[in-house]
Formats: C-alpha cells, structure tokens, sequence
C-alpha cells in the first residue's frame, strides 16, 4: 500500500445500545455456567459473537430451541411480543437487552395501531428490528423500503402513520418520508426522529470526511443495517472508492493518498486499530471529529440485581476499574474493554 495519511471518522463503532447489550452479555457470560442462550446475535457483527460463541453462548432464531430453565437474553434488535411471552415461560433467568431506541418505536407502533392508524414501517424486509417491530401490530403495518414501494401501497381508508428502522440512512427515510407526505398529505409522524442518534452521527461523521479522501474503508458486517448504511452514504458523497470490510485481511493491496476510515455501530474498536495499522499511513491518522456522543444505556432491569450480586469478582474479570459494579462504572467501563478482556 501507498496510503499518506488516515481521516479517522469520529463518532464510529459501538453505540449506547450496542455497548449495553454486549456488557449485559458479558454479565450473564460471567454469572452462569455454559451454555448461555442469545435469542439472535447479540449484535449485527461476527467478531462479537464468535467471541461469545467461544465462551460457551448459543445463539438461536426460535426460543423453542432453549431448553427450559437455561439463562436466556434477547438481542438489541427487539423482539416481537410472542417471543418475549414465550422466553419468560422457558428461560430460567431472562434479561431483555433491547435497544431503548427500538422500544420507542415498538411503543409508537402499539399506540398508533390502538388509536386505528395503517402505519406505513419503513425499514428493511427481514432484518431482526423490522420483524420483531412489525410483530407488534402486523395487522396494522405495512412494510416499504423504497419510494417505489409507497406508490403501491393501497388507500387504507384510515389514518396513516409513518414509523421506521432505526437503523436507516437519513436519505433512505427523507425519500419516503417526502413521498407518504405526498401520498398522504395527513400523515402522522413522530415528533422525534425514529432514526437513531448514533446511526446519524456516523453517517455526517463520514460525509465531513468523504470530499477529502481518495478512498473510504467502512468497517462492519454485511448483515449490519446502520454499516451498508454507511457504505452507501460514501458512495452517494462522491467517494471514487468505497470498501466494506469484515476485518484488515480484507483491505484491498492497492490503496493510496488520503483513506478514510470509519466503522459501523456493531464494530468493535480492536478491528479499526488492526485496519489502521494494516493501512500504516506515512502522515499518520487525523482524527475527524464531528461530534461527542455522551448518551448512555444502563443495564437491562432484569440484569441489575444480578450484577450487584456478581460482585467484585465478576467485575474485575471484566476489567472494571472499580472493585464492585455499580451505574457510574458500568457508564465508565467500553464494551471494547469487555470484549477484549473476553478474548
């Protein structure tokens, strides 16, 4: 390679949700023998959970496949409400590490549909948040990504309201958003953005960044949401060069000039710093910054009184800095640090 320097995107990698889930995980990882239960990966990124699949946690699509009474968690991506029923009757111990993001939308999509509203769910078919969030009304949903797809949608005869995946990219959403408001003029939406913060953030992180590079590395799997986001916005910024990458193997040999780097919000940092050191850029790396994200999730409620009986010894095998867990150094532990110690 002949690259000069790195633009190293700031925000990038874990966020409030993602760090949450995985230090619930480690949490349960540390307090019961294997195996351990994960309804659905834990998070959208293989480095993650081949981590934990090594330490002895089992990931599954179909809660019949926990045997009964084993600890159980459900993932960030939320789950539909049947599935929550059925892992509070066979799960010996269940913590629900949803994103709080995603409950916001599973709460709006209840309360629309209760009201007598056709909601018009934007988001991707398939994908683990669009099922288990559809699963909540999926009488009253109707899925579209595209605005090709609202053009087909019929007359519901009633109120509509516009909801979506947190994960989306803001242009995916404006483009159906200005096209329902054109189909129906009425349509209710949410005062606040269902787009999460995080997911926003990188993408502007990235578009501060794009004009100035010959070519841009996303870092993240390619069943992350909120990364092939984050692909496609460097391509629509007008990067000549755009390459997704699970980890450095897949850096390509002729990269040069000026390369950016960010990463999706399921990526690890270890795998940015092995990619940053693959490029080993002759100027160095230039941190962008566009913003400082401060947001933090505690732990799931279910997982509170487990981790204050876990004790000092659970946490110092997570590396905590304090001798016992507590919020203020649950706030100040990464989940990087969690996963790494996990390695």
């Amino acid at each position: 390679m002949d690259v000069d320097r790195v633009l190293l995107a700031a925000p990038r990698g874990f966020c409030a949700g993602v760090e949450m889930a995985i230090k619930a995980l480690a949490w349960m990882v540390r307090a019961f023998d294997p195996p351990v239960y994960c309804y659905h990966e834990i998070v959208h990124n293989q480095v993650v959970v081949d981590r934990f699949r090594d330490l002895g946690v089992v990931f599954v699509d179909d809660v019949s496949e926990v045997p009964e009474g084993a600890p159980l968690m459900l993932s960030a991506h939320g789950s539909a409400p049947e599935v929550v029923t059925t892992a509070r009757e066979r799960a010996g111990y269940l913590v629900d590490a949803v994103c709080p993001l995603v409950t916001k939308v599973h709460h709006e999509v209840k309360r629309r549909a209760g009201e007598g509203y056709t909601i018009v769910y934007v988001g991707h078919e398939g994908h683990d948040e669009a099922v288990g969030t559809m699963a909540v009304a999926p009488d009253a949903v109707r899925l579209v990504e595209t605005v090709d797809d609202v053009a087909t949608l019929p007359d519901p005869g009633q109120p509509v309201a516009l909801l979506a995946q947190t994960t989306l990219s803001h242009r995916d959403w404006q483009g159906v958003l200005d096209a329902t408001r054109q189909r129906f003029p009425d349509v209710w939406v949410p005062g606040r953005s269902d787009l999460c913060f995080a997911t926003t953030n990188r993408q502007s992180a990235l578009v501060q960044i794009a004009p100035r590079c010959d070519a841009m590395v996303v870092i993240g799997s390619a069943n992350s949401s909120n990364t092939l986001a984050l692909e496609r916005v460097a391509r629509e910024a007008g990067c000549p060069r755009v390459h997704r990458v699970n980890s450095a193997d897949e850096l390509p040999d002729d990269l040069a000039g000026t390369v950016g780097v960010t990463a999706g919000a399921s990526a690890p940092e270890e795998l940015v710093e092995q990619v940053l050191a693959r490029l080993a850029p002759r100027e160095g790396v230039e941190v962008a910054a566009y913003t400082t994200e401060e947001e933090y999730f505690p732990p799931p409620r279910e997982l509170r009184q487990l981790v204050q009986a876990v004790g000092a010894v659970a946490a110092l095998g997570l590396g905590a800095p304090a001798p016992s867990p507590s919020a203020a150094s649950d706030r100040d532990l990464p989940a990087s640090a969690v996963l790494a110690a996990l390695a």
